[in-house]
């Protein structure tokens, strides 16, 4: 029992670092876009040109 003395902590920590990752990725807009995601996987634009 004395190893949750540790181990509680650790979990608030981690779980505050996660939440605050979380937070810091919709302040920076990572989450704007997510329509344009599933049409960028259809875009053939990066194939290169055949040349005859």
């Amino acid at each position: 029992m004395d190893v949750l003395i540790y181990l509680i902590p650790v979990a608030l920590f981690l779980g505050g670092l996660g939440l605050a990752a979380f937070l810091w990725s919709l302040k920076n807009g990572q989450y704007d876009d997510l329509e344009g995601a599933k049409w960028r996987v259809l875009d053939d634009d990066d194939l290169p040109e055949k040349k005859n």
